[in-house]
């Protein structure tokens, strides 16, 4: 299982005063929608504003992100789903997806709580969508990383 070596639930982040934009992709409606609600209830248990974007997949998380910046977030949750099938699509997607996102975040200098699962097969989704039988929850994973990022950002420029 990948949550193997995953930190222990620390304190709960104060996130108050930070505007998060989750973006989240359509395809896989069930684990998406599990995702989504994971990366809600972990921003508003932490104070922060936060609104809901959908875009048609993976691939376009990375240009909604760069957006969303330009308009004033402070972070961005990226959530999707990319599930591995009988062609190369797949590994193209997954790779244009991260490196996009990735990009996004450092051109941007905020962050990007990372919820894109990349699997071989529904079930693994379905064990890590946060659902009630789910074994993990990466869409609040994604969110309690990009609000403790915003923290460790705002620190690290404090010390300049």
């Amino acid at each position: 299982m990948s949550g193997t070596g995953a930190p222990r639930e620390g304190q709960q982040i104060d996130g108050r005063g930070v505007n998060v934009v989750v973006i989240a992709g359509t395809w896989h409606e069930t684990i998406t929608d599990g995702l989504i609600a994971g990366a809600q209830r972990t921003l508003e248990a932490a104070g922060a504003a936060h609104t809901l974007v959908r875009v048609p997949g993976s691939f376009e998380l990375a240009p909604a992100a760069q957006a969303a910046f330009a308009g004033g977030a402070d972070a961005v949750v990226a959530l999707g789903v990319i599930i591995r099938g009988g062609t190369p699509h797949f590994e193209y997607v997954s790779h244009a997806t991260t490196d996009g996102l990735n990009r996004v975040a450092l051109d941007a200098g905020k962050p990007v709580g990372f919820g894109v699962l990349t699997l071989d097969d529904e079930q693994q989704g379905l064990d890590r969508a946060g659902l009630e039988d789910s074994q993990e929850d990466k869409g609040a994973e994604a969110a309690d990383a990009a609000v403790r990022m915003v923290a460790v950002l705002k620190e690290l420029r404090a010390r300049r």
